[in-house]
């Protein structure tokens, strides 16, 4: 079971990665709700078939839904469109290599949010290299080569949406021991709710008069990015667990770099890759951190004795 979550780590970061550039095509045509909307509609179509075809939908399911709402606003509505809103103002590469600092707002809502989450100076270390990373793409210091702030905030805002759902998936939802199927359904399903009562409709068919923006839409953000990712992810989570899953995000800024630069054509500006390198660095002692033990740095949550 184990390589089989690997393999499927593997996989999920590939599936993200691509999603930039997928974006960008639909935002041709439609706003970044509508995109997200029809993307999650087309996600969740195809589970919901499978996930009755397998029997893993139950009533009983529904004293949970609560635990449901939260996912569906934290891991799909909220980060969906905070990444979709980022990916328009930036180039797809730039926006890609941002998603690299998911696992640091893992890390950071997990030492918020869990008592057994600690923090030592390698830890620290490793965020403040992430955050290096973040500031060299941003560079508010420089207007040559200027990147839109606003994109970035976007992607910070995502990067936290979604940094928070892997621990509140640890904390609330892996315990259920429900079907990966059934939880992704449900999630989506509610997301899909939502972003109806809040999303416009006008001109939203516009997408599939572009062959190119819909084919991405609904094959590689609807079917695979949305559908087939979200088992994938409950899959990781229940065999690696939360913090070891959101590493999976190191692969997608190398996709959507490769993406953006060979196949778009993308100009990265030399500090882009110097940020890449320190994102993912300070990820890679970040969870080196966590195989250590606990002393240096104390949560200011937690009250003196």
């Amino acid at each position: 079971m184990k390589k089989a979550a690997y393999l499927a780590f593997a996989l999920l970061g590939v599936i993200w990665g691509s999603n930039f550039i997928f974006m960008k095509w639909a935002a041709e045509e439609i706003s970044p709700s509508q995109i997200v909307l029809l993307r999650v509609v087309f996600g969740f179509v195809p589970i919901f078939v499978f996930a009755l075809a397998k029997g893993a939908l139950r009533r009983e399911h529904i004293r949970h839904t609560h635990h449901f709402v939260v996912m569906s606003l934290l891991a799909t509505a909220v980060y969906y469109f905070a990444f979709a809103k980022g990916t328009v103002l930036l180039p797809s590469s730039i926006a890609g290599l941002l998603s690299g600092a998911i696992p640091l707002f893992t890390f950071i809502c997990a030492w918020l949010f869990m008592k057994e989450e600690h923090i030592n100076l390698t830890k620290a270390a490793g965020v403040v290299l992430g955050f290096l990373g973040v500031l060299l793409i941003a560079r508010p210091w420089s207007s040559i080569g200027a990147i839109d702030l606003r994109g970035v905030a976007y992607m910070i805002v995502g990067s936290i949406s979604v940094g928070c759902s892997f621990v509140y998936a640890r904390r609330f939802i892996t315990p259920l021991k429900l079907p990966a199927v059934a939880l992704a359904t449900y999630q989506i399903g509610l997301a899909m709710i939502v972003l109806f009562l809040v999303t416009s409709l006008d001109g939203i068919g516009s997408v599939f008069d572009n062959t190119r923006a819909w084919t991405g839409l609904i094959f590689g953000l609807g079917l695979f990015g949305t559908g087939l990712a979200y088992v994938i992810y409950y899959f990781i989570v229940e065999n690696l667990g939360a913090v070891a899953a959101a590493g999976v995000t190191y692969i997608p800024p190398v996709v959507a770099l490769l993406i953006g630069v060979f196949l778009v054509g993308d100009s990265i500006h030399p500090l882009g890759y110097a940020a890449m390198i320190l994102i993912l660095s300070g990820v890679a002692v970040l969870q080196l951190g966590s195989r250590r033990a606990p002393v240096e740095i104390s949560s200011p949550r937690r009250e003196k004795r």
